[in-house]
Order: structure tokens, then C-alpha cells, then sequence
């Protein structure tokens, strides 16, 4: 399967991009890449890589849209950057399965609306990254940032969208859905919160669990948690914010405490290990952004080339589960049709 990587994309873009890229195809045997963006760069750091020639295809593209251009407009003026060449190819070519890309938050969203287009029925799509959570499995959070202002059918939708997700990538038949608010009692939250609590429990099409304060995202108590972008984005960042401080202070105290925290620090070191891999985001990929009529997945700013991997993995998996195709069918078949 042939899938596009934005080599340009990111703040270590391109050389971990490029070597992400080249450990994929080493490790993924069924899988063709295609790099967007300046052909020289990108060849300079494939030679002194051993990787299979015939499997890593470079499409020039000598634009770069930065994190701080507007997003919507880098993404009409800029026609030759490495995102929007690879968005095209995406949308254009059916033997391409999906991209990746760690660019600008903004110009990805912007792109995959613009570019690739929204799959009919689906009023707004969302991004929606999967967290590690107490009880060993995954928890979807969606929306964590592509729609910062919500109608409460916007949310209805993700809660339907979360669950097919849910469903048909891990096999859970019947997700369980949560709006994130600020108590669990059914009268708590805004205006937009109470309007979407009657939406959800007399939607017959989600397992709607009611509120859910934001100490339990990772309880695994949940499958899909429901939020519009500016919430889910603070919750998301709070969370990863958090378990990077209490590794920061458990590290600090353990070198302070002399020689007996030492000893005590050192015969925990593999538990210490195996907590950071279970919690680490850079492991699962990125976030679908999902509605869109093709995989696109947005990988974090900082991603390295172990992330790269991942995400690609992530496309491939999805290719595999038939998402794309599913939602659109339940869309078809259950979603509202109106605009």
C-alpha cells in the first residue's frame, strides 16, 4: 500500500521524518512511501541509508508552510509546499491510502478540509488522538483541536464518529461515550454541554455513559470521550503535562534522597521503564483526523523518527480495518444529512 509522508513536517522535519520513513519500510514489508518536499534535502539524507530504493518514492515540493502562517491561506497560496503536494496526491490518487504529516497543526486541518474534503454527512471532522489509559487499552479523545467553537450537533457527530472508530478498530462492540464536563451529575456543564447530554441519551446509535470529569480521562472506565476542540486540547495537554512532571519530580527526589533513594531508584528502574512506555504518546503515532475522505494522520510537532513509524503503522492499520470506508457508510446510512 502506498502511503504519503509530508517530509517537511515537524521541528525535526526532514531528517527524522526521512529516517522514520526508511525504518518503516525496513519494518513494514507490504508498504510504499512517497516523501513530499525538496528532492536534494531529502536524497542527501537517504544516502547514507540502506533501505529498499524501490519502495521510497520522493516527490519534489520546495515550499514549507511554518507555524506561524495562516493556515487556510498557506494552504491556497502555497500550491507547491510539501503538504498541500502530498494533500493532492492524496486526494487524486486511489492506489494512495493516507499521509502523514507532522507539520502545522492548522494547515493539516485546513488541508484535509480543503484539499481532501469531508466525507458527506459529516458536518464537522475531528481530530481524535488515542490515549493510554489505567486498565491497559486505549481511549479515544475527540475532538483535541480542529474545531475550537461547537454546536452541540458537531458533538453528537463525534460521539457517533468515536464509536464506529472505536468499533471497527478494536473491536469494541458497543464504546462507551462520555462528555467530558465539570462533575458527573447530569445538570452540570455550560449550555452546550446540557444540549448535547439530550442529544447523546436519546441517541439510539451511542452507548452514552453521561458526564465525565476530567481526573478519570485515563480511568479506561470510558472508550470515547466527547469534547469540542479548546477543551479537548487543554485536557490533552494538562494530561501529557502532568505525567511529564511527576517523572520529572520522581527522578529529582529519588537523586536527592542519597544513597538509600539511589539503591531503591535503581532496583525500580525497569518498573520506572515500563510506566513511561505505557504512557508514552510517541508510541501510538498520531491522531486521525477523522471525517475526511482519506486517512490523514497528524503527528506531534516534535515527532522523531520513532513516532514517524508509528504513525505510518497507524495508517496501515487503519487501510486494513476498513475505517475510512465503514464511516462512510454510517454516515449514509445514520448520520444527518443537513449542512
Amino acid at each position: 500500500m502506498k502511503i504519503i509522508v509530508d517530509a517537511f513536517g515537524g521541528d525535526n522535519a526532514p531528517v527524522e521524518i526521512v529516517k522514520g520513513a526508511v525504518e518503516a519500510v525496513k519494518k513494514l514489508s507490504d508498504v510504499e512511501l512517497i516523501l513530499t518536499g525538496d528532492e536534494q534535502a531529502i536524497k542527501n539524507i537517504l544516502k547514507d541509508e540502506k533501505y529498499d530504493g524501490n519502495r521510497i518514492q520522493i516527490v519534489h515540493a520546495p515550499d514549507v508552510i511554518s507555524n506561524d502562517e495562516s493556515p487556510t491561506m498557506a494552504i491556497k497560496q502555497k500550491k507547491e509546499s510539501s503538504l498541500v503536494v502530498g494533500l493532492d496526491m492524496l486526494k487524486n490518487d486511489e492506489s494512495i491510502v493516507g499521509m502523514v504529516s507532522a507539520g502545522s497543526t492548522g494547515a493539516v486541518l485546513a488541508g484535509g478540509l480543503l484539499r481532501v474534503g469531508r466525507i458527506k454527512g459529516i458536518l464537522r471532522p475531528a481530530l481524535a488522538p488515542l490515549l493510554p489509559n489505567l486498565k491497559g487499552g486505549k481511549t479515544l479523545l475527540i475532538d483535541c483541536g480542529a474545531n475550537m467553537d461547537c454546536k452541540p450537533q458537531y458533538l453528537e457527530q463525534f460521539a457517533c464518529l468515536g464509536s464506529e472508530y472505536m468499533r471497527n478498530m478494536f473491536g469494541i462492540e458497543s464504546p462507551r461515550v462520555a462528555i467530558i464536563s465539570v462533575g458527573v451529575e447530569d445538570k452540570k456543564g455550560n449550555a452546550q454541554v446540557h444540549e448535547t447530554f439530550e442529544l447523546l441519551k436519546n441517541n439510539p446509535n451511542v452507548n452514552f455513559v453521561g458526564n465525565m470529569e476530567a481526573r478519570d480521562m485515563l480511568s479506561g472506565d470510558f472508550d470515547v470521550l466527547v469534547a469540542d476542540g479548546y477543551v479537548g486540547n487543554v485536557a490533552l495537554k494538562a494530561t501529557e503535562g502532568a505525567f511529564e512532571t511527576i517523572m520529572s519530580v520522581l527522578k529529582s527526589e529519588i537523586m536527592a534522597s542519597g544513597l538509600k533513594g539511589k539503591i531503591g531508584g535503581a532496583l525500580l528502574k525497569n518498573a520506572f521503564k515500563r510506566i513511561k512506555e505505557r504512557m508514552d504518546y510517541t508510541s501510538v503515532g498520531g491522531s486521525p483526523f477523522l471525517g475526511v475522505q482519506k486517512i490523514l494522520i497528524k503527528s506531534h510537532g516534535s515527532s522523531k523518527a520513532k513516532t514517524i513509524v508509528a504513525a505510518i503503522e497507524q495508517v496501515k492499520t487503519i487501510h486494513e480495518a476498513g475505517v475510512v470506508d465503514k464511516i462512510k457508510a454510517y454516515s449514509a446510512s445514520v448520520l444527518d444529512q443537513g449542512e
